[in-house]
């Protein structure tokens, strides 16, 4: 049985029954033989059915952003956003997708033709997140079910309730039930969904899992991506508003109790104002209030995974041993639920775990650097590479240093945001692969070549 826990207060929710071995199998043999009448399905009725999704999740804003918040802890104003802003990316996706995979016509020559035609991969492995599930999600089913892929969707075992509510709404707006099915369970069913012969497997969550997933595909050349961590940095350039972009690099680091892949999770500050920053973010620290997430005033609520309070306990440990000072929070909060006070570092350095390793907490170190040299090599000496902020009232100052940065996403004055209409994806240890643009739809086809020529 899978139990459902509440973080805030670590009382039992629900207990599910999880799927075994035989019960995914019997899963993806439906969805293989459904996928083949999806898919020629017209596109039309497609998006039809998505849009239809849509509209059923706009009418259920807070039923399920109630459920999203007792199963993993999001403050329920921040669920409600995530639902809100799973809105325009549906959107996007079905206004995209009819031209993202088109019919290409590129040469005729005589009686010879050149076509690119774009083909659903057939059935997708989609193993996602906790810490986002409409948002992360939906990057890969909305876009594949639009392409005329089956989905075996597997949610986070801290986030079931929400991918059983997702699967009925899909449903419910049309999407065959054998077209789009949910796996329940833990690393046990994830692995027996690996075992399935799917065409794509697509996964969000750390690395350490990332590269176990990899392993178990090798050599069966399916169709892999994984949209892993990162240990984003930031830097704050001399000429800045302090105050703006203290505010600004805060809420990067805290928002979600800093469990977001995206999340700003090492500041570098030129040397020049240093001080002054610190004091301003500090200040804008301070004035999270932490608590009850259903509580509509509370910005920080508990951590997900009890696990994590070790790790990040951990790294406040390492990083005092080595000299850092611990100028807020440094410790879990005692009590019931998994709650981490906010914390800020400084005199941090790059021999300390807080600023190599990744956190995914509500902990954030503040290096001082002495120019933009220095800040460019701390901002590359890392494995992850998934997004880089540079704050400075100079944009060709910005562009020449995040030209530079190994990221796979680039900000200059603002952090932690994602738009449907640029693609998502890291370098190194952040993943491979892509989501989101009309990239992140092609990626569910396979294109095919046709070399056409009359008798």
């Amino acid at each position: 049985m899978l139990k459902i826990l509440n973080p805030a207060n670590n009382a039992l929710i629900k207990e599910l029954t999880d799927d075994n071995a035989a019960s995914i199998a019997d899963k993806y043999a439906m969805a293989r033989r459904a996928q083949k009448s999806w898919a020629v399905t017209p596109i039309k009725e497609r998006i039809a059915c998505l849009k239809r999704f849509r509209a059923l999740v706009a009418d259920r804003i807070e039923p399920l952003a109630k459920t999203l918040t007792s199963e993993m802890g999001k403050p329920i104003t921040q669920a409600r956003n995530e639902l809100n802003g799973l809105l325009p990316r549906i959107d996007f996706f079905c206004d995209s997708v009819a031209d993202s995979i088109m019919h290409e016509a590129l040469m005729t020559e005589g009686d010879t033709h050149e076509w690119i035609t774009h083909e659903p991969l057939g059935v997708i492995a989609n193993i996602s997140a906790w810490n986002y599930p409409y948002f992360v999600g939906g990057n890969v089913f909305v876009p594949a079910l639009l392409t005329g892929n089956a989905v075996l969707y597997k949610p986070s075992e801290f986030a079931t309730l929400t991918g059983l509510a997702i699967g009925a709404l899909l449903h419910q707006a049309g999407i065959p039930q054998k077209v789009f099915q949910i796996v329940v369970g833990a690393g046990v069913a994830g692995a027996a969904l690996l075992e399935q012969p799917v065409n794509g497997v697509f996964f969000t969550g750390s690395y350490a899992t990332g590269k176990r997933i990899a392993e178990a595909v090798a050599g069966r050349m399916v169709k892999l991506q994984l949209e892993l961590g990162g240990k984003d940095p930031a830097y704050v350039c001399d000429d800045v508003n302090i105050e703006n972009a203290a505010a600004s690099t805060a809420d990067g680091a805290f928002y979600n109790a800093g469990q977001s892949c995206c999340a700003v999770e090492r500041i570098y500050v030129h040397s020049k104002i240093y001080n002054d920053f610190v004091d301003a973010f500090m200040h804008a620290v301070e004035n999270f209030v932490v608590g009850d997430p259903m509580d509509q005033k509370t910005y920080i609520g508990p951590l997900t995974r009890a696990a994590q309070l070790n790790v990040l306990e951990h790294q406040v440990a390492d990083a005092k041993a080595k000299g850092a000072r611990v100028l807020h929070g440094g410790k879990r909060i005692p009590g019931a639920g998994n709650y981490f006070a906010p914390t800020l570092l400084s005199n941090v350095n790059h021999t300390m775990e807080v600023m190599r390793e990744e956190s995914f907490g509500p902990i954030i170190g503040i290096q001082k650097v002495k120019d933009d040299d220095e800040a460019l090599a701390l901002m590359n000496d890392s494995n992850y590479g998934l997004t880089a902020s540079v704050y400075t009232r100079d944009q060709s100052r910005a562009e020449r240093i995040l030209s530079q940065v190994n990221a796979g996403t680039a900000y200059w004055n603002c952090c932690d945001r994602v738009s449907a209409r640029l693609p998502w994806s890291g370098i190194g240890h952040s993943g491979m692969g892509l989501t989101l643009s009309h990239y992140g739809i092609q990626t569910f086809c396979r294109p095919k070549a046709w070399h056409l020529r009359a008798a």
